[in-house]
């Protein structure tokens, strides 16, 4: 049986304190890129109760992307964000969700996010966060952005951290383990670096805005 919407947020407001999850409920963040790093930050901030989440990927659930991204062997073939949609209503059945079915560009990117109150980047390549980023902090400085760099591989989880780097702009990462040196990106390190940047975000919307 699916709770309530009133059992639902009673139970968040339980964990987390009425003051915060009003501050959670009210928030919108957009994620950008929904494969390994962006499907999970989607996942905890849906079950953290964050109000409404913009989902953006151009791209379709491939049967590769089963070992680390947050979508099951008979999503494959469907847009992403519509997958990521179906599984985190599953989650959390009260939450608002918008899909763009799109890629993110210098173009359309402002016009994506106008509604979030945090921009997270969750892109493979290094020119397409530089993008996200610049973009946002050009052209949206009331936002705050999130990015990543380094994740990839068997290192340790412990040397991945999240660094503020000027006002509205946070970077989580061990910023050396890149995918492109072609070292596999794998489930668990993926993840720790989504809790990084999905626990910023939450920090964030608390007022609580050091790394």
């Amino acid at each position: 049986m699916i709770p309530t919407r009133d059992e639902f947020y009673n139970a968040l407001i339980e964990r987390h304190g009425a003051e915060n999850q009003k501050k959670f409920d009210r928030a919108t963040v957009a994620i950008c890129g929904l494969g390994g790093l962006g499907s999970n930050i989607a996942i905890c901030l849906a079950r953290a109760g964050v109000g409404k989440l913009i989902l953006i990927d151009f791209d379709k659930v491939d049967i590769s992307n089963l070992h680390r991204q947050q979508y099951k062997a008979d999503q494959v073939g469907m847009p992403k964000p519509e997958a990521l949609s179906d599984n985190l209503k599953e989650i959390n059945p009260y939450i608002t969700i918008e899909v763009h079915i799109t890629k993110v560009t210098e173009g359309n990117v402002i016009e994506l996010t106008k509604d979030a109150d945090i921009v997270c980047e969750a892109f493979d390549k290094a020119e397409s966060k530089a993008m996200l980023v610049n973009a946002i902090l050009e052209n949206a400085p009331e936002k705050y952005i999130l990015s990543s760099s380094g994740m990839a591989g068997f290192g340790s989880a412990n040397y991945i951290k999240t660094k503020k780097i000027s006002k509205r702009f946070f970077l989580s990462g061990d910023s050396v383990s890149d995918v492109n040196d072609g070292i596999g990106l794998v489930s668990s390190r993926v993840m720790v670096c989504a809790a990084h940047e999905a626990h910023m975000a939450l920090r964030i919307l608390l007022g609580e805005i050091q790394a």
